[in-house]
């Protein structure tokens, strides 16, 4: 009975350490209007027999503003844009010399970018996804995010977030998609509700580009 007790005890105690992912993601939610960082971006195909997996490394700038916005800018290997303006989702290809476009609405619902730009707090969120606190790791309170609806191209995302005091900042993410692809984000350089110019996430396709509407 007294190591029954003890069991009890302990796990019960180790719950709070857990669950403070949730809150620290609900926390950055409702207090991060607007974001901005620099980002390394690893991605690691799913290993084939015999063959070792070809990582890819990218690196550029991120900023969001909630709800709906934001803007990844690829600046290393490739020059690649992806910008959100609340409307329609723009990839600006510079190498092919292509933009693609799309309606917003219908792409990023269960998307990373719903983690980061789109739901105003931790209900919203779980419309779409199912969320679990996983145990602290290298310094950062973790979240898992499955999406709810099986039809999208991703299988998982972990969400890490490094907690100051009574605020949370993003820190990393951890993209897992249907192909067996995984994507890792690390930002640096974090700027928490920077002000942010009216035009930072309007784009305009430059001329003599092939647009494509999809």
């Amino acid at each position: 009975m007294q190591l029954k007790c003890a069991f009890l005890c302990a796990a019960f105690c180790a719950i709070p350490a857990w669950a403070d992912g949730l809150q620290s993601l609900d926390i950055f939610l409702k207090n991060t209007r607007t974001g901005r960082a620099d980002f390394v971006q690893v991605v690691t195909p799913p290993a084939k027999e015999g063959q070792a997996p070809r990582v890819k490394t990218s690196s550029g700038q991120f900023a969001f503003a909630r709800p709906g916005k934001f803007k990844f800018v690829y600046l290393k290997p490739f020059e690649q844009t992806m910008v959100a303006d609340g409307q329609t989702l723009w990839l600006f290809d510079v190498d092919l010399n292509q933009v693609t476009a799309r309606q917003q609405s219908q792409v990023l619902g269960s998307t990373p970018a719903a983690l980061i730009a789109t739901a105003p707090d931790l209900k919203a969120l779980q419309t779409e996804f199912v969320l679990t606190a996983l145990p602290d790791q290298n310094g950062l309170e973790w979240v898992q995010a499955l999406p709810k609806s099986k039809d999208g191209q991703l299988q998982s995302v972990r969400v890490g977030l490094r907690v100051n005091g009574k605020n949370a900042e993003l820190a990393s993410l951890e993209i897992l998609d249907s192909f067996g692809q995984r994507s890792v984000l690390t930002f640096s350089k974090v700027e928490t509700n920077p002000v942010l110019s009216a035009t930072t996430f309007e784009f305009k396709p430059p001329k003599g580009v092939d647009v494509i509407r999809q």
